[in-house]
């Protein structure tokens, strides 16, 4: 695939410096390289002895980031989950800050090799990476009934999951479901167009790829980890794309903040110093809107550890 076809805008870019408070000879972490588009930013603020971290766990990312950034000394590339941050050596002095950028790329909805959208026919995969994992295929293959319909309903928010559990079920034992397009016709076919401009498989695919690469699990150990690695007064930064992310993000930072309730005539409770400092939520501006359509759903949220 040609290099062209990976560009893509990155989402809050001007957002996210402003809220790392990049210093020239910090050591940063990027969890979700994509296709560099924060990353090149980040870079752009560091002197010859800041440090810029880059991870993905998507082989083809980075196989781009060794292209564009393997020979400049500042930067350490790692093909891992960002789970993996606190485990990394290059992290163990600590980092500044931390950024993540949630959810599937741009360049992975665009390849319908990647079976991610419905857009395009393509493998019914949706493994951000390709050589770990069952794929959607393969799983939908063999879940049961109940266990689809639970995924459908606890990553998708889908009302109607039952009934298109039962549709899957029914139709691999007639023919398997291998292709992105199967599996959208047959969610059209069973549930309907419900909602306005909105295709009725969008929660069906993505509570697929939630599942199939447990983003929420990981998005839970990666926080974690950010704040094992962060230094005192370190940011961490995250971007997310819909309310499941958002709502994990949201309660990590917010339960790492978290202040002693105090009750009258009680006796204080004393509780341990908060890891973080929460500073808030926000969103992309109407300039951005215009121009980036998946700004649209993007949610920043800023942390800072505390000194």
């Amino acid at each position: 695939m040609a290099e062209a076809e990976f560009s893509h805008a990155p989402v809050m870019l001007e957002e996210v410096i402003e809220a790392l408070q990049i210093q020239p000879q910090g050591v940063y972490l990027d969890g979700t390289f994509g296709r560099g588009g924060h990353a090149r930013e980040i870079l752009k603020r560091l002197d010859e002895r800041g440090r810029l971290l880059l991870m993905d766990r998507d082989p083809t990312a980075i196989a781009q980031a060794q292209k564009e950034f393997g020979k400049d000394a500042r930067v350490r590339i790692r093909h891992a989950n960002f789970t993996e941050m606190a485990d990394w050596a290059e992290a163990g002095q600590g980092l500044d800050g931390v950024f993540l950028d949630l959810g599937v790329s741009s360049p992975q909805l665009d390849d319908a090799r990647r079976g991610f959208s419905f857009q395009a026919d393509g493998p019914l995969d949706m493994r951000m990476d390709p050589g770990s994992g069952r794929s959607a295929a393969e799983w939908l293959a063999v879940a049961t009934e109940g266990e689809i319909a639970d995924v459908l309903w606890r990553h998708g928010e889908e009302r109607l999951s039952r009934r298109i559990a039962k549709a899957i079920v029914e139709q691999r034992i007639e023919q398997p479901l291998l292709t992105t397009t199967q599996l959208a016709e047959l969610v059209a076919r069973t549930i309907g167009y419900r909602e306005r401009n909105k295709h009725p498989a969008t929660r069906t695919f993505q509570a697929l790829r939630i599942h199939l690469n447990d983003e929420l699990g990981a998005l839970e150990a990666g926080l974690a980890a950010a704040l094992q690695r962060l230094k005192p007064g370190g940011r961490l930064v995250v971007i997310s794309f819909h309310s499941l992310e958002d709502r994990v993000v949201k309660h990590f930072m917010r339960g790492q903040a978290v202040q002693p309730i105090n009750r009258r005539n009680l006796p204080p409770v004393e509780m341990p110093p908060s890891a973080l400092h929460a500073l808030g939520k926000q969103f992309a501006g109407a300039a951005e809107l215009r121009g980036n359509p998946r700004s649209r759903s993007a949610v920043l949220r800023v942390a800072e550890k505390r000194t």
